[in-house]
Order: structure tokens, then C-alpha cells, then sequence
């Protein structure tokens, strides 16, 4: 089976959100591998679009030099957290190029490609086109403030561009014009009967059945494939300036990504990918992106004539202490910062034990997590370990007995391991866990009934403890096994510790007798909570990051009843002037801040703003803000901030830059 995860984009790190993905992927293909099936793993970087093009003009560099440093960070965190891609590519590749074209000219040539003249979004100030995303304002159906150009969060809608209300450039924070522009649509209401015939096939879940079923009845629409330049992405064939849309040959990474394997290791490509592929195919993806999935790419793949997939799997959304995620309250924690305070393997069982089948939202709740990990991870399964080792090592010089004291309970073990495949292969980690947790507490039930520490004791029951501690951790041993799917780091330490050969599922049917062990060490350590604290802490917004005003300092607006009134004279010292964002950038060592070159009118400066967690820095170059013009310049470590930028900011942590209307000037004064 070839397995693949949606990809990520490659204009940001690789946060917690994104890796229960990759993790419920990582899971479901070790468990395939560990029962000997042929299961190939495969994903990639999204290195194309507008925000990549974008970003990479503020840093001042080739997009090709952002997409391949973001890309060398989304590897080692993956690597980190132990999802073992079988290969990771980028869609800015040669095989991806190869794949597009060819995807598209066979579709053209089959007549499912059309080019009309489209009314479409123009930025004048930044003198492009607009992508959808790039585009606010309120939804056509449900009257939603700020939202994308193409769907609507809060309704579910899909729309074109031009049928937002009120809409606004997030580029330069001006309305949009309207200019004729050619472009080129895949016609997916051809696809219709093919697409209800796959649905009903059960590719889907039923929640994304019920959700496509609403898709059906609106009416399917075709899909406009192109983009102007600029952009960064592949030219179409044979339209000179027209550029295919990053979600045309995103997914077709997935062929490319795989193909580069192929190449490498001497696999059939089209055993996998072929119209009459023998081998299955999965993709695992976020509930937000089902329609460009469960739509427009099996219809892609059919139409050209390649294999459609074998099953789509859709998850839920990331919530932390059951809230959105949010700088402000330090719950948007990147793998990165994760990983330079807690054990991976800790959030990896964490996930499992909350991840089902169905397309439901998990919370990971921080208290929860200690609590959870340590009672399982640690008091229930490590435990067994290190109550039986010790004898092990100090009264049989490391060797295992020559039979179990009680094969009833071990063959009980055996038998449970297939409701954990069964859970296993339905994607029911939660309930695979439950029942490896019930097993750990009957071996432990079974070590406190027999107390091999009493049995130590009595020279004479020699025999009677060694067959009890080899009970022990021939019981590990079968939970380690249940657990490397979830564990793989810890279950490589218990290898080690046991000296056996890599656990297989054929490994569950013989013991281990007679064995020589290696000394115990400790196998996995606790969570402490003032680690979990330390990095809720690393992840807030620091209230100390934005320059500090100049005395005498400005007026802060409230409705507290004490609050000093103050008169006009001190009113107009505070020189607020509109200014223009030119260039922005990420900053250093900073989670929170954002480096501006803001143009106040013939004058350039430099402001550090406290706003990353609201804004990217693609989107605020070329917009209008407020600046406090006459604060005294602050020395911070990251470098001289020679300003304030005005936000408000709401009790949700929010943040939203003040701007003036539209026409108004860098330079002039705000009274």
C-alpha cells in the first residue's frame, strides 16, 4: 500500500496542531509494517503559491532558498518525532513538474479543460492579482465578517472571489479592482457519476459522505486551475504567463514524491499508481481541506487516467486546554519549542489515546496529559519492567528462566493482541490503547500478587521467583510490542534491554526463555508539569517584547472609573503618523515579534512589533498602519525599534492592526 499525509506548507515551522496528522499517519503505517505488509510512506513540502513568493521578497531571497531551508526544519522535526517518511520530497521538483503537465495535458486533450475570460480581484498599490486567500470580506451566504476570498469559516461556503461583500486586499488593506483576465478551469461536473460511484464504493467516512452529498445538491462548479504571474509555481504548457494553482499540483506531490522512491529503491510505479493499480493507496488529511481531496483529485486522477485513491481518512481539528490554539495564552507550541522541553513519545501516546476514526476535534488538555502519560505510560507499562528486572540482573546474572510461571495469562496476552490489530487497522488508537492499559494493569495486578520481593527473600524459591520475573517481562515484552506502533523510540530501548531482533507480529507467538537480558535502564522518564509550564511559557507572547514608550508615555484608554484623565496639551504630544509597511520578516529567536521597515513619508524606520501571533509578514508588506512617530528608540537584542505600531487586542487574545481609510498618505499626521 502506498500511505501519504497532507503536505505541509512550506512558509512555517511544524507545529503541534499539524502533528496529529502525521502522527495518526506515522501510527497506521507502523502497524501496517510491523504486520509485515508492503506499506510505503511518502510526503512532501507545498513549496509553491503566492504567501511563499512573497515572503521570500521581504527576507530578500530566491523563493527556491525559502522552500528549501523551511524544508530541511519540517524534516528534522518530523525525524524528532519519530514519523518515518519512506521519502520526503518537495512539489517544487522535477517529477512534480512532470506529473502536473502531464495530468494536465491528458485532461485538455480529453476535453475536460475549458479557458474563459474571469472578472478577477486586482490589487492596484501591489499591481497583481489576488489570490483568494489574499482577499477579506464578508461571506455571500451567511454575512460572516473576514473571511477568505474562497470559503467561509464560519458557513462552510464556497464562492468565487468576486462574490464577496466588501471586499479588501490583506496586502496593501485596499479594496480591490476589478480587471478582465484569461483563465483555465478543470470542468469537474463531468466527473459527477464517476464521483458518486467512488463515494459509494466507501472511500469516505460517513461524515465526509454527508458533507459531499451537500456539494452534490449546490451543483458542482469548475475549478479555475490557473494563476497570473507573478507567481512561484510551474508555468502551464502552452500559456505563456499562467501558472498552475498551488492545489493543482499539491496533491500531485504525492505521485511525485513517490515516484522519486521508485526511482530510488527500483519499486513499479504503476503497481501503485497505474489505472490498474494492484497495491492500495490512503491519504490521511484535515477535515478543512476534504473538498480538494474527496472532489477534484480523484476526478483528476481518473480523467487522466491514473488510479483513484483506496480511501480517504479526515481528522478533526487541534485543541489546547479546549481552546483554539493561541500565542497569547502560550498554547501555540511548535514542535520545535515542544521538543526543547518534553519527550516526543509523550505527546505521540497522548494523541493515540484521543484519536478514533471518526472526523472529530481532540483536545489535549495540558493537566490531562501529565496526569495520563505518567499513570500509563510510566506507573502502568514501564513499571512492569523495572519491578522485574532488578532480580533478573542481581540473582540470575541477567538470564531468563527456562519456562512462565502461569502460560494461561501469557496466552490470554497472545490472544487480546487481535482486538488491538483490529483497533489498530480501523484507526481506533484509543480504543487499541484501552485495551493494552487493561493488560498492563493485569500484569501488575499479577506482580503484586505474587510479590517477587517477598520470594527474594527465601533462597529456596529461587526457582519460583526466576519464573515469575520471566511471567513479567514475557508480558513486557507482548505489550511493547502492542505499543511500537505508538512507541517506536521506547520500543527500540526495550530491544536493546531484552537483546532481541526488531518485534514483529510473528514475534507475539513464541517467548523468550532462557534468554540472556542486558542491565536495566530506565526506559522512559515522567512528565514533569514545571517542563510542561516552561514551555506554555516559551510559547506566550511576551508582554515585554514591543518598544517601550518614551516619557512622558502615551495615554493607555480605559473604563476603569480611577482612570487619570488627561488634557489635550498632552494629548498632542504623541505624534501619530500613517505609515506604510515595506518589508517585514520574521525575527530571530522571537516567537512573538515581527521585523517592519515602515515608510513614514520620505523617512524609513525600523519597528519591532509584538504581532506575529495575529499576522504573516507577506501579508502586511505594502499595507497602512498607525505609528507612534516620536517615541524614544529602544535598544533590544534583536536591534534597534525605532517606533510603535497601534493593534488592539481583544480578552481572546487577539490582535488587529489599526489602519486609516483607504487614500490616506505615509507620512500624514493622525489627529
Amino acid at each position: 500500500m502506498l500511505v501519504t499525509s497532507a503536505l505541509p506548507y512550506a512558509n512555517g515551522p511544524i507545529h503541534i496542531g499539524h502533528l496529529v496528522e502525521y502522527i495518526q499517519t506515522d501510527i497506521w503505517v507502523r502497524f501496517q509494517k510491523l504486520r509485515g505488509h508492503v506499506c510505503h510512506y511518502v510526503c512532501a513540502d507545498d513549496a509553491h503559491g503566492t504567501p511563499i513568493m512573497l515572503r521570500a521578497q521581504a527576507e530578500g531571497i530566491a523563493p527556491e532558498a525559502l522552500v528549501d531551508r523551511i524544508g530541511r526544519e519540517h524534516r528534522a522535526d518530523f525525524s524528532a518525532f519519530a514519523v518515518a517518511f519512506d521519502n520526503y520530497h518537495t512539489t517544487h521538483s522535477d517529477e512534480n513538474r512532470y506529473y502536473a503537465n502531464l495530468i494536465y495535458t491528458r485532461l485538455r486533450a480529453a476535453g475536460h479543460i475549458s479557458r474563459r475570460v474571469i472578472r478577477q480581484a486586482y490589487d492596484p498599490v501591489k499591481q497583481m492579482f489576488l489570490p483568494d486567500r489574499f482577499i477579506r470580506g464578508e461571506c455571500p451566504r451567511c454575512g460572516a465578517a473576514d473571511q477568505y476570498g474562497d470559503s467561509c469559516e464560519a458557513c462552510g461556503a464556497t464562492y468565487a472571489p468576486t462574490d464577496l461583500r466588501n471586499p479588501v486586499s490583506v496586502l496593501s488593506g485596499v479594496a480591490p479592482e476589478e480587471r478582465d483576465s484569461e483563465h483555465y478551469f478543470f470542468q469537474l461536473r463531468d466527473f459527477e457519476p464517476m464521483l458518486r460511484q467512488w463515494i459509494a464504493d466507501g472511500s469516505l467516512q460517513p461524515e465526509v459522505r454527508n458533507k459531499l452529498d451537500e456539494w452534490f445538491d449546490a451543483g458542482l462548479q469548475d475549478w479555475d486551475i490557473s494563476r497570473d504571474a507573478p507567481y512561484f509555481g510551474f508555468e502551464i504548457p502552452d500559456a505563456p504567463g499562467k501558472y498552475f494553482y498551488v492545489w493543482l499540483d499539491a496533491p500531485i506531490g504525492y505521485l511525485a514524491s513517490f515516484r522519486q522512491l521508485c526511482d530510488r529503491e527500483g519499486f513499479d510505479f504503476d503497481e501503485f499508481c497505474g489505472p490498474d493499480a494492484s497495491a492500495e493507496m490512503y491519504h490521511f488529511i484535515g477535515k478543512d481541506i476534504v473538498y480538494f481531496h474527496a472532489l477534484f483529485w480523484p476526478a483528476m486522477l481518473h480523467g487522466a487516467d491514473f488510479r483513484t485513491p483506496t480511501a480517504i481518512f479526515a481528522h478533526g481539528f487541534l485543541t489546547v486546554n479546549g481552546q483554539k490554539m493561541s500565542k497569547s495564552r502560550g498554547t501555540f507550541i511548535t514542535a520545535r519549542t515542544y521538543l526543547d522541553h518534553l519527550d516526543p513519545e509523550h505527546l505521540r501516546y497522548y494523541f493515540a489515546a484521543k484519536l478514533g476514526a471518526a472526523v472529530e476535534d481532540i483536545d489535549l488538555n495540558l493537566d490531562d496529559f501529565v496526569n495520563r502519560v505518567n499513570a500509563d505510560v510510566v506507573g502502568k507499562y514501564v513499571n512492569i519492567a523495572s519491578r522485574c528486572a532488578a532480580f533478573v540482573d542481581r540473582q540470575f546474572q541477567g538470564r531468563l528462566g527456562p519456562h512462565v510461571e502461569v502460560p494461561e495469562l501469557v496466552e490470554d496476552f497472545r490472544i487480546a493482541g487481535e482486538d488491538v490489530a483490529l483497533a489498530f487497522e480501523a484507526r481506533e488508537y484509543s480504543r487499541a490503547l484501552r485495551i493494552v492499559m487493561a493488560l498492563a494493569d493485569r500484569a501488575n495486578q499479577y506482580i503484586d500478587e505474587r510479590k517477587p520481593w517477598l520470594i527474594a527473600r527465601d533462597p529456596q524459591r529461587a526457582d519460583e521467583l526466576l519464573a515469575v520475573v520471566t511471567t513479567g517481562l514475557n508480558l513486557f515484552r507482548l505489550l511493547t510490542l502492542y505499543l511500537k506502533p505508538v512507541l517506536p523510540l521506547t520500543a527500540a530501548r526495550v530491544e536493546q534491554f531484552l537483546r532481541i531482533a526488531p518485534l514483529t507480529w510473528e514475534a507475539r507467538d513464541r517467548l523468550l526463555l532462557a534468554h540472556q537480558v542486558a542491565r536495566f535502564e530506565p526506559l522512559l522518564t515522567r512528565v514533569d508539569p514545571k517542563r510542561v509550564e516552561a514551555m506554555v511559557s516559551a510559547s506566550r507572547e511576551s508582554t515585554d517584547t514591543a518598544a517601550a514608550p518614551a516619557q512622558p508615555q502615551a495615554p493607555v484608554a480605559t473604563t476603569q472609573p480611577d482612570a487619570a484623565a488627561i488634557g489635550l496639551e498632552t494629548l498632542d504630544r504623541i505624534d501619530l503618523r500613517v505609515a506604510q509597511v515595506v518589508a517585514a520578516d520574521y525575527v530571530d529567536g522571537a516567537d512573538k515579534l515581527l521585523r517592519l521597515r515602515v515608510d513614514l513619508g520620505g523617512e524609513t524606520r525600523t519597528v519591532f512589533a509584538g504581532i506575529r501571533a495575529a499576522y504573516e509578514p507577506a501579508a502586511l508588506v505594502g499595507r497602512m498602519v498607525i505609528v507612534v512617530a516620536n517615541l524614544k528608540p529602544r535598544k533590544m537584542r534583536f536591534g534597534l525599534s525605532e517606533g510603535m505600531v497601534l493593534a488592539a487586542g481583544g480578552d481572546d487574545g487577539g490582535i488587529w492592526l489599526l489602519a486609516p481609510d483607504s487614500g490616506a498618505r505615509p507620512g500624514m499626521r493622525v489627529r
